[in-house]
């Protein structure tokens, strides 16, 4: 009787290990098929997904929106629509500053922005550089600026704060439109209430001149025009077109008071969610894009002023000696917030 419950027992525990060895078996295949999986996966080079949202605060018409559409093109082609693009203009995502304010704080609210490059710098001071009133002669020295080295140590200490910018839009030379008379010298300044972005350097040059500046998200600049709320306000001829704002403003002044380079800037988190292939296309995408809208922006600055005329708009070419003595303050009195990067920005012109 002894010798059977013995033999019971040991036939059940070789049971027992071979069951064992049987389900570590086959945890050991198991684990070694998802290794390999995963050890393949890497191996071809796939990636996750990526969609882009790029925002900006004007419409369809305008020049970046244009070369916005390129960019998405290009990218989704070359990419074989591993990287998508989905566009928000006029201000869907917020405006200019509430953009910035988004990719700073890394919200996901958007991951691609086109901006005024100043709007920056309540983020980086030195990003007012390329701001400064009267400093570039035509287009061509001013896009030379926005590529120069300059600009990019600027640029620089963005990265920080999550932005990374890829290339330079063109946004042409800022004028002034009001609802009172023409802008004939800074005399006429004096006292207007004046919309502008919310940019130190533009509402420092704006105080200069004399008017009042208070800042208003582009989205509802049109609605505060038409209803008197702001007598006047600065922007780019394509801006002041394609937006309709000649409809709320009959004077337009082509003072050119400052240059508005843009910044195609993406979220730093963003940017490294790409693949290093894809992110050479990214950037390559955003560069190309960049030229098209440069002389998108210098073709309509040329030929939409008579549009506006025929459109309704009283024009004047102001002489602008008087402005850019006027606001001669706007450097020396920022001089200490760029240093070094003033004395390079006259090197740089003085040499070209």
């Amino acid at each position: 009787m002894h010798k059977k419950l013995l033999s019971l027992i040991v036939v059940a525990t070789m049971g027992l290990s071979l069951m064992a060895c049987g389900s570590n078996s086959g945890t050991t295949a198991e684990a070694g098929t998802s290794d390999t999986t995963t050890s393949e996966s890497e191996a071809s080079g796939d990636m996750p997904e990526v969609t882009i949202k790029l925002g900006f605060s004007t419409n369809e018409e305008d020049p970046r929106a244009k070369a916005a559409t390129q960019f998405k093109e290009e990218v989704e082609e070359k990419t074989g629509g591993a990287v998508t693009v989905e566009l928000y203009p006029s201000g869907q995502l917020g405006g200019d500053a509430d953009l910035i304010n988004s990719i700073s704080l890394d919200s996901g609210t958007v991951d691609v922005i086109i901006t005024d490059a100043s709007n920056f710098a309540t983020y980086e001071p030195l990003m007012g550089i390329s701001a400064l009133p009267f400093q570039f002669e035509d287009f061509d020295e001013a896009w030379a600026f926005m590529d120069s080295d300059i600009e990019a140590e600027a640029e620089a200490g963005l990265i920080d704060q999550n932005m990374r910018v890829l290339a330079h839009y063109c946004n042409g030379f800022r004028c002034v439109t009001n609802s009172k008379g023409p802008i004939e010298s800074p005399d006429d300044m004096k006292g207007l209430l004046i919309r502008t972005p919310e940019n130190p350097v533009i509402m420092s040059t704006m105080t200069a001149l004399g008017a009042n500046p208070q800042p208003l998200s582009f989205a509802e600049l049109y609605q505060a025009l038409q209803q008197g709320t702001y007598d006047a306000q600065e922007n780019p001829i394509p801006v002041i077109y394609n937006n309709n704002l000649y409809e709320v403003q009959e004077y337009l002044s082509v003072t050119n008071h400052i240059y508005s380079g843009m910044c195609f800037t993406i979220a730093e988190s963003t940017w490294q969610k790409l693949s290093a292939e894809e992110q050479e296309i990214v950037e390559a995408a955003a560069k190309s894009s960049a030229d098209y809208d440069r002389e998108l922006n210098k073709q309509q600055t040329e030929d939409l002023v008579a549009e506006l005329e025929a459109a309704g708009m009283k024009i004047n070419y102001p002489d602008l000696e008087p402005f850019a003595e006027a606001t001669e303050s706007v450097l020396t009195d920022n001089a200490s917030t760029y240093g070094d990067l003033l004395t390079e920005l006259e090197s740089w012109k003085a040499s070209r």
